[in-house]
């Protein structure tokens, strides 16, 4: 599907809670503003890292009618829409596709673990029912299945509306060869913050991460030196946020990242059960990654 282009750095955003644990809406807006202003080229509503799988449907569709109303064109909207019930994504995209989503981004079905047969056919079944650019997103840590490189290839192939794929295998050797054999116009993001500099330079076209959620503009032009050639430059910078790269995940995502932001005044860190928040070990560590970072 010609128009949308899917290039450099896409945050996955939180989602922000109030204490009673309904959705923070007019933190939500701020945390956009804060992502606009800081140079991002997409935003994620409804990801892991939004925490989806404690969500409603009447919330999730709330959350991305807001962003996309509150973004204006200012940035892309890609809405999380994937679920393991291949009907009840259909019926979230279709609502995402009529709020003005730009994408779609549709986790491997999780629990179920499909075959790889069963994984094509529930994707092209859902690029036959919505007419909208849609992103792959394979992430076998939490769905329990690899989508393999043939089935995406196959997929990015057959269906001209399936026009990325977000990779969090972790699996170098695969993402190269999606990258290696992909199609004219697929593109290929990171799903995996500390690998997006070694696949931009082996072609990926950028990240869809977390640590830009609170270090967008830092993350940003890392992920735009590394895209424009300069390796060198961009791997200093990489190496500048390492050790909040990897603070990300020292306890289940996204504990630690709304951790940070509850750290520098941006939302309150309040999470929905079974998340629970940061040790406090962890949270004095976290404080000091960003100290050193310059982040706070």
């Amino acid at each position: 599907m010609p128009g949308l282009v899917l290039n450099g750095t896409y945050t996955a955003l939180v989602t922000p809670f109030k204490k009673d644990l309904t959705i923070d809406f007019d933190k939500v807006k701020e945390l956009i503003d804060f992502q606009i202003e800081n140079g991002i080229d997409g935003i994620v509503i409804c990801g892991s890292t939004g925490e989806s799988a404690t969500m409603s449907t009447k919330e999730k569709i709330a959350l991305i009618v807001l962003a996309v109303e509150h973004a204006r064109g200012r940035t892309q909207i890609i809405a999380g829409t994937g679920s393991n019930d291949t009907a009840a994504t259909i019926d979230l995209s279709l609502i995402a596709k009529e709020a003005g989503a730009d994408a779609l981004l549709l986790v491997c079905p999780y629990y179920n673990k499909p075959t790889q047969e069963g994984l094509y056919y529930h994707y092209k079944q859902i690029a036959d029912a919505v007419d909208i650019p849609q992103i792959l997103y394979n992430v076998p840590g939490r769905s329990g299945v690899n989508m393999q490189a043939e089935v995406q290839l196959k997929l990015a192939k057959d269906c001209p509306n399936i026009i990325a794929t977000k990779e969090a295998s972790g699996n170098m050797d695969q993402v190269m060869e999606i990258i290696n054999k992909r199609p004219k116009d697929f593109y290929v993001l990171s799903g995996e913050d500390s690998l997006t500099i070694p696949l931009i330079a082996m072609g990926a076209d950028g990240v869809i991460g977390v640590i830009p959620n609170y270090a967008p503009k830092q993350f940003s032009e890392a992920v735009s030196h590394a895209l424009k050639g300069n390796i060198k430059t961009a791997a200093r910078m990489h190496y500048k946020l390492f050790d909040l790269i990897q603070m990300n995940f020292i306890e289940s995502n996204p504990i630690p990242v709304k951790a940070a932001l509850a750290i520098m005044g941006k939302i309150e860190e309040n999470y929905r059960s079974p998340m629970f928040p940061i040790h406090q070990d962890n949270r004095k560590k976290l404080e000091k990654a960003l100290r050193k970072a310059k982040i706070i």
